[in-house]
């Protein structure tokens, strides 16, 4: 799993990498030949995409995402089980809505042409079927581990902090 994870990373790194060389190279050449590679406009569009909703999922499995997590801090366990468990569910049927929004637009999709590479929209927007899959697989485990009693109770505030910042304490928590 942590391999796959990597993986992505590099994935990630290397989107970023050829937006940078698209566009910097598209700056560079404008203002010193006047001229630019159009396709290039397009491509590092299409890379932004993709960047964010794979960024997405290695956010979710970071908890990374931006969470409330005042009140819930404040709830005993079996309220913060019940939030953790409600949220998750919550963002299952978004992803299956996702899903299934990108798949009824598939056709349409792969039969429209991007205006200068000529590229069918669904190596675009497909990426939604990624993201909705890695999120929602991820939820569905929480959801899981949440229904077999596994999950531990740092699991169930699922954002992470700053290491600066303190937060409040969990309910029964103790500080020094």
């Amino acid at each position: 799993m942590a391999r796959g994870f990597k993986l992505i990373e590099a994935l990630l790194a290397a989107l970023l990498l050829a937006m940078v060389v698209m566009v910097f190279g598209n700056v560079v050449l404008r203002y010193v030949f006047n001229s630019g590679i159009v396709v290039s406009e397009e491509l590092s569009r299409f890379c932004f995409v993709w960047l964010t909703f794979i960024g997405a999922v290695l956010a979710m499995r970071d908890g990374s995402h931006l969470g409330m997590d005042t009140v819930v801090r404040a709830l005993s366990r079996r309220g913060r089980l019940i939030c953790f468990a409600l949220s998750q569910a919550l963002i299952l049927i978004c992803c299956i809505m996702l899903f299934e929004g990108t798949w009824v637009q598939h056709e349409v999709n792969a039969t429209t042409a991007a205006p200068v590479t000529g590229l069918p929209m669904i190596w675009v927007y497909g990426v939604s079927y990624v993201t909705a899959l890695g999120i929602g697989l991820h939820a569905a485990t929480k959801l899981w581990r949440v229904a077999t009693g596994v999950i531990r109770d740092d699991e169930l505030i699922d954002v992470s902090e700053s290491e600066d910042m303190p937060h409040p304490p969990v309910a029964g928590e103790l500080r020094p």
